[in-house]
């Protein structure tokens, strides 16, 4: 059973990941900087996403966090009409998008400021990051 089963939750209540590893550094650095960092091939300037140890692209080990320009496109999209976790409710139907960032990573988050009904693919959105503590931000489009 649901430990959060049955219990009335505001949506400021949303469950966190636990991120370790290399996704760990990924949130920590959203949460620190405010700003969406991925990772960039030192080698060969491909920037990848999620993170990972090596460069798909030219199989290089070097890399570094760069700060995105916080911009993209919906390139995908599902729409949720029932809430699992309670914290959702009251947002019902809500937007989770895939988006191409101009960086030409893609990354998922919620989509927020915009009726369901007026999404589709190219959309243009700015990242909002959702600082929870030091360790996390979350991913939050809004229409440009």
């Amino acid at each position: 059973m649901n430990p959060r089963e049955g219990r009335s939750l505001p949506p400021t209540d949303r469950m966190l990941p636990n991120p370790s590893g290399l996704n760990a550094d990924f949130y920590r650095i959203a949460g620190e900087t405010e700003t969406l960092n991925v990772q960039r091939c030192i080698d060969c300037s491909v920037y990848r996403h999620p993170p990972r140890f090596s460069c798909a692209h030219c199989g290089s080990g070097a890399w570094s966090w760069s700060p995105t320009t916080m911009r993209g496109v919906v390139w995908s999209w599902t729409i949720t009409h029932r809430a699992i976790d309670p914290a959702f409710t009251e947002q019902l139907p809500y937007a989770v998008v895939v988006v191409e960032l101009e960086e030409g990573v893609r990354v998922v988050g919620n989509l927020r400021s915009i009726e369901v009904s007026e999404l589709r693919i190219g959309l243009e959105v700015n990242i909002s990051l959702d600082k929870r503590n030091d360790n996390i931000a979350l991913i939050d489009f809004t229409p440009r």
